[in-house]
């Protein structure tokens, strides 16, 4: 089992950059492949990006190729979400989720652990 905790998140203007921080506990944090996704007022949660337990895959949505990236640091339990040219669109609740069989790396139904997440707002 694994408890995630979200940090990072803020109010920014459009262009900044933020990243956002998922500390894991539990020892077998390195087994676990882990995703973003985020959550928009009055919409679905959707994925953002993921990535697998050694880190050498990664997946991202198109809408944040190129400005976002994943990464971890699996001897300090945590996960990593670098956003760059960041877009008011990209306002919503960023979570961080985990689990160690994922059918589907952009199906949030995929994961069965996830954080409380964390709020990062962009204004125009």
């Amino acid at each position: 089992q694994v408890q995630l905790v979200e940090s990072g998140g803020g109010l920014v203007r459009a262009g900044d950059s933020l990243r956002l921080s998922c500390a894991a506990s539990g020892r077998t944090f390195s087994r676990y492949h882990m995703g973003w996704f985020r959550q928009a007022p009055g919409k679905e949660r959707e994925f953002v990006a993921a990535i697998s337990w050694s880190g050498g895959s990664t997946y991202y949505v198109d809408f944040v190729k190129g400005r976002f990236t994943i990464s971890r640091d699996n001897a300090k339990n945590m996960v990593y979400l670098q956003m760059n040219s960041l877009k008011p669109e990209d306002t919503a609740v960023y979570y961080c989720a985990a689990d160690l069989f994922v059918a589907t790396m952009e199906s949030p139904g995929s994961y069965d652990y996830w954080g409380q997440g964390t709020q990062v707002t962009v204004s125009s």
